[in-house]
């Protein structure tokens, strides 16, 4: 059942500018449909859902990248918890890394999805108010990326494939993260995620921030929501690198110049699949977004579980390997592109 409006923990509706004309649609529904039946109260109800899903199809399919980026952190969007009501079987969450603490921004368990007994490790933000402070709004400490290798080191000792979903605007930066490690657990989980000799899938289901995704994203088969986002940087880092601060004129110009959208990344070469959303965003259906996630994980492991460790292990290496490499034939490479338009924009006037 579509959501009418989305509304946050402190119960006032939570909108996007943009949105305008489709939320006073949605408002007139809601104050017909709580009219009751009457005279010429259904064919006027039609008419507004005709109205609002046309609408709703011209506003999504037209996005620009700070648009997407916004979608993509609404509040009512679906986290990896939401994943695991709508998606999984038998979770048994897994804590702590057996060194520091256990970090809630990174939910991890085993469960079942389809067929399939799996591992699923995820970002989590956090819905009410305290979980999200607790969960620094899905920024994990060194322990959260410790804990999620922990996990997956014993999945491959069962030879369980992995399932990883990203939502995160990046990796902690807080001094005590510096101190415990942050940029070192990030870069071990880096180099042992390349080597599981276990079938890795990953889906970007929110935010995609630099290393802070990079963390559980070195998979065989990345995929994207078509309204998710997936950079080395956010906007307003961006921004506030290039032209010093980060404002309403800056923000959108960043995100246009890192090319983040999943179009885009899919594109350079960095993922491999982008996953449809419902018409107005995964946080108006998120029953529908969840079976069209689960779909393409249950084939991406069907297909992954029939290669011996060694060619998984192998091809996942050179996957990665293969991303902004350039050749003497060729400078031409999905990413060199990438590369050259982001240095192109970084040129332009500061004024």
């Amino acid at each position: 059942k579509i959501r009418i409006m989305s509304k946050s923990n402190s119960g006032t509706v939570a909108t996007l500018d943009f949105e305008q004309p489709i939320i006073e649609i949605e408002r007139q529904i809601a104050a017909l449909e709580a009219r009751g039946e009457g005279e010429g109260v259904s064919d006027e109800l039609a008419t507004l859902y005709a109205t609002r899903e046309t609408i709703l199809t011209k506003t999504y399919s037209d996005l620009s990248a700070w648009q997407t980026v916004r979608v993509a952190r609404h509040p009512a969007r679906p986290q990896t918890l939401d994943y695991v009501d709508l998606m999984c079987r038998d979770f048994c969450q897994l804590h702590g890394d057996r060194r520091f603490a256990d970090d809630p921004a990174i939910v991890a368990g085993f469960t079942r999805i389809g067929p399939w007994k799996v591992l699923l490790v995820g970002h989590q933000k956090g819905r009410t108010t305290p979980e999200r402070i607790a969960c620094r709004f899905g920024c994990a400490n060194p322990e959260g990326y410790r804990k999620a290798l922990l996990k997956m080191k014993l999945a491959e000792k069962f030879k369980l494939p992995i399932v990883t979903l990203v939502d995160t605007p990046g990796a902690y930066p807080g001094i005590d993260s510096e101190q415990r490690g942050q940029a070192e657990a990030i870069a071990v989980n880096l180099r042992e995620m390349s080597r599981l000799r276990t079938p890795v899938v990953t889906v970007v289901i929110g935010e995609g921030g630099s290393g802070g995704a990079l963390g559980i994203a070195i998979a065989d088969r990345v995929a994207m929501l078509e309204n998710a986002w997936y950079s080395v940087i956010s906007p307003e880092g961006c921004a506030a690198i290039l032209w010093k601060e980060a404002n309403e004129r800056t923000n959108p110009l960043a995100a246009k110049a890192l090319a983040l959208t999943a179009k885009e990344n899919l594109a350079n070469g960095l993922i491999d699949h982008v996953i449809r959303e419902p018409v107005g965003g995964e946080h108006r259906n998120p029953k529908a977004t969840a079976a069209s996630v689960q779909a393409w994980i249950i084939e991406q492991i069907g297909e992954l579980t029939r290669l011996d460790s060694e060619t998984l292990v192998r091809r996942r290496y050179e996957k990665f390997r293969r991303i902004g490499s350039a050749s003497s034939k060729s400078m031409e490479s999905p990413y060199t592109k990438w590369w050259g338009i982001m240095m192109s924009r970084i040129r332009i006037p500061m004024s």
